[in-house]
């Protein structure tokens, strides 16, 4: 196994451009724990959006995480201090020179950031060649790359990644994926509203086509009873949504409104996860909790959790499952 690939023998410095969204983001994870299980000396660097410092900063191979924060800067490109905070981020990604740049989300803004990130000399710039089907690839990134890494346009998110490195780094990509996300220790405190054994239902997502129908979910939770369920909220509509849902429920709970780390935290301590394809319900896959994965307008195989069987994929593009289906596959998790 080799330590070392640099230039005069010092271990490799590695930046990963992955800024969003927070599923793409935690899909984005394995990379890490591929590159340093064969280059275990690497210093392993990552850009990501603000929002989801705290998810990168869970795993321990990542050396510096570099926040990008253009969500909340394009509402005030105007203003001298937001020009301020982009400057900074500028100086604070080129302070340090990287032999490999990825830049796994293929578009134009990461490409910018790739292209303006310092190259060692002999370092290289890696992207993808081509996207997924439906994704937002936009191939003008292109022009930042020096190597263009080609994937079949059916590969899982999880995969893409981790093939671009790869291929890049000359490894073959051949176990199961690891997230590097740590276990709760048991002597964690809880915040009062979060029992001590529960289920979360993540029913929110923005696009309404991915959701599963109230009713369902007012069904599912009477059966799931007397068990505490969660209903976790993102924004005003979810909020009515939830409140909804727990009207017509004796043992629902609407939390309140929860960073990302407790958000994090909810879906890391779950008894039981059943949520539609959102983010937080693939961080419950990621750490492994017995995780029922809904898909009813995406398709499944993009982003579905195929690493541990304590997580069930129903339902696909078009085509949402029954409640007779989530409650079979939520009862065999529950044991």
């Amino acid at each position: 196994m080799a330590t070392t690939q640099a230039r005069g023998g010092r271990p490799l410095n590695i930046l990963l451009v992955r800024v969003s969204s927070l599923g793409d983001v935690l899909h984005n994870m394995p990379m890490v724990a591929d590159i340093a299980r064969h280059f275990p000396d690497a210093h392993i660097d990552w850009v990501v959006e603000e929002g989801f410092v705290s998810l990168v900063r869970m795993n321990a191979r990542v050396r510096k995480v570099i926040p990008f924060a253009l969500r909340r800067w394009r509402k005030s490109l105007g203003k001298a201090e937001t020009r301020a905070e982009i400057k900074d981020f500028f100086r604070t990604l080129r302070q340090q020179e990287y032999d490999y740049v990825f830049d796994t989300q293929g578009l134009l803004k990461t490409g910018i950031i790739m292209g303006a990130a310092r190259v060692a000399k002999g370092g290289r710039k890696v992207g993808l060649a081509n996207g997924s089907e439906g994704s937002g690839y936009e191939g003008i990134s292109r022009i930042f790359h020096h190597l263009s890494v080609p994937t079949d346009p059916r590969t899982h998110a999880v995969a893409r990644g981790r093939i671009v490195a790869g291929a890049a780094l000359g490894y073959a990509v051949d176990t199961p994926a690891d997230f590097g996300l740590p276990a709760v220790p048991d002597d964690t405190p809880r915040p009062e509203w979060m029992p001590a054994s529960y289920v979360v239902l993540f029913h929110g997502t923005a696009r309404d086509a991915k959701k599963w129908a109230p009713e369902n979910w007012i069904a599912l939770g009477r059966e799931l009873a007397p068990m505490p369920v969660l209903l976790p909220w993102g924004s005003p509509k979810e909020k009515a949504e939830a409140e909804h849902l727990a009207a017509s429920l004796p043992n629902a709970r609407v939390l309140p409104k929860l960073s990302m780390a407790d958000a994090i935290m909810v879906a890391r301590r779950a008894d039981l996860v059943v949520g539609v394809d959102t983010g937080l319900v693939h961080i419950a896959a990621a750490f492994v909790r017995p995780t029922v994965e809904i898909y009813a307008d995406s398709p499944r195989w993009k982003t579905e959790g195929n690493w541990s069987p304590r997580i069930i994929n129903l339902g696909d593009q078009g085509t949402p499952p029954s409640v007779a289906d989530v409650l079979a596959a939520a009862r065999s998790l529950l044991g």
